[in-house]
């Protein structure tokens, strides 16, 4: 499936979606809301690439619940060079439209609240990501969660808590040539697991009634890596329904392998669809 055909795929797909959180929203108390984001570019010319971020996330918060889902896509298409081996020990530059950035994360979190700022909290996320140092990354965790500041204006939560996660590298080739071919031999990893402490930073900042500030830290620390992803957003109301969101993200692994790069950084500029609430 090509990006052009995704990218209606997935809005195709959330609309029905969007219509059932409005829906369930309008006639309930604390009911169900929402957002939707998807961003695309196209280049053609002297340069080729196609790229595509969306976003979908729901939200719901009454006296005793505070729960929260969500799912993440982005993907991207371009002209990348690769170098193969030629006639006479020579190398050879290739030029190939391929893709060059896919990664799907869906994530999930139920809060049982003790009172109006105290409440436990379970979590669940998981990634799937071609061009991280890891193939997929799987995180259950339990821990307390706790509203430090709401007010009109501001709202800041932290959560904390221990919990597992199972991960498995990325393949990556070695330095040593296949006697065949003459193409570094691809080394294949397993499945691994560890013990991890989750915290969570979440602030939002209204600067007036059409423009927020969003910002959401990550780490999930454990003895054998600690991922640390921090999201920062502005966005700026058009009306009640659509916004235009400017985002950016910084994603962090400590233990990667040689060759592989530790963080990667991320900035979009979104439309934003509002539902419910």
């Amino acid at each position: 499936m090509n990006t052009k055909a995704l990218l209606c795929a997935a809005l195709l797909a959330a609309l029905p979606v969007a219509a059932l959180a409005d829906d369930a929203s309008t006639t309930n108390d604390g009911g169900w809301s929402g957002s939707g984001e998807a961003g695309f570019a196209a280049a053609r010319g002297n340069a080729k690439s196609e790229n595509l971020n969306a976003k979908l996330t729901f939200k719901k918060e009454d006296d005793q619940w505070k729960d929260m889902f969500y799912l993440t896509a982005l993907r991207s298409k371009g002209e990348v060079t690769s170098y193969v081996p030629g006639g006479n020990d020579t190398v050879l530059a290739v030029k190939n439209y391929d893709t060059t950035a896919n990664r799907y994360e869906a994530g999930a979190s139920v809060g049982y609240k003790f009172d109006e700022r105290s409440y436990l909290v379970g979590a669940l996320r998981y990634e799937n990501d071609d061009f991280s140092p890891y193939e997929y990354q799987a995180v259950a965790s339990i821990g307390y969660g706790y509203t430090v500041l709401k007010t009109s204006s501001d709202e800041f939560s932290v959560e904390v808590g221990p919990g597992y996660k199972r991960y498995q590298l990325n393949d990556v080739i070695g330095p040593e040539k296949d006697p065949l071919t003459g193409l570094g031999v691809v080394h294949k990893f397993g499945s691994e697991g560890e013990v991890i402490g989750r915290g969570l930073l979440a602030y939002k900042h209204n600067f007036t009634d059409t423009t927020a500030f969003v910002d959401t830290l990550l780490v999930e620390a454990g003895s054998d890596n600690t991922f640390v992803q921090n999201d920062a957003g502005l966005a700026v109301s058009i009306n009640k329904a659509f916004a235009l969101k400017l985002s950016y993200q910084i994603r962090h692994n400590t233990d990667v392998l040689p060759g592989t790069k530790k963080t990667d950084q991320l900035m979009t500029t979104n439309l934003v669809y509002n539902f419910g609430g």
